[in-house]
């Protein structure tokens, strides 16, 4: 496996001498990503982050999960939400369940959002199945993604080494407590809710 990724690498930082390739493979296997929910993020932006330093690999994997999310919102919203409605008018529990997704505080959705062993594709559908506007589902994500990409770029650990190592704990801890604080003064700058 490690072989493997360092072909990959290697294999990408040719991709590097013509920058707008580069850039656009990057940022095109992460939004990939946030659609086909079975790839890893987390090695998508590590190689990001070794292929193209950290400044530059973060940003691109950063603006290709913006970029994945939404794509993924709008898919779901403007193809199964209307369709979803019309099933469940009799369902009392499943409009109960996407009246309480539609009505989440911005504040919760970021730092759903921003836990980095959330699964980012069900996030997506189920708002893009709520009602939840798009400015809403947008600030959340540029707010929450920051985290995301920080933890998976710079941290990059497995699930088992992540939970056992204390500094990673409270490295994750801080992240989630800056994305709140950020939700908070994001949601009340821009009355979002």
């Amino acid at each position: 496996m490690r072989e493997t990724l360092e072909l990959i690498i290697i294999n990408l930082k040719s991709l590097v001498q013509n920058p707008f390739l580069g850039i656009f493979v990057g940022v095109g296997v992460i939004v990939v990503e946030s659609i086909i929910p079975v790839l890893p993020l987390a090695v998508f932006i590590a190689i990001n982050m070794l292929v193209f330093g950290n400044v530059i690999g973060f940003i691109i994997s950063y603006i290709g999960t913006i970029l994945g999310c939404l794509l993924s919102f709008i898919i779901f919203r403007k193809g199964f939400s209307k369709t979803l409605y019309k099933k469940i008018k009799n369902k009392d529990n499943l409009k109960m369940l996407m009246n309480n997704i539609s009505n989440v505080k911005f504040t919760t959705l970021v730092l759903v959002a921003a836990l980095p062993f959330t699964p980012a594709f069900s996030i997506n559908i189920a708002a893009g199945l709520s009602k939840i506007s798009y400015r809403k589902f947008m600030a959340a994500m540029f707010v929450s993604k920051i985290s995301i990409v920080y933890f998976w770029g710079f941290i990059g650990t497995t699930f088992v080494e992540s939970m056992t190592d204390t500094k990673v704990l409270i490295e994750l801890g801080l992240l989630l407590v800056g994305a709140y604080i950020l939700s908070i003064f994001v949601n009340k700058k821009f009355n979002i809710e």
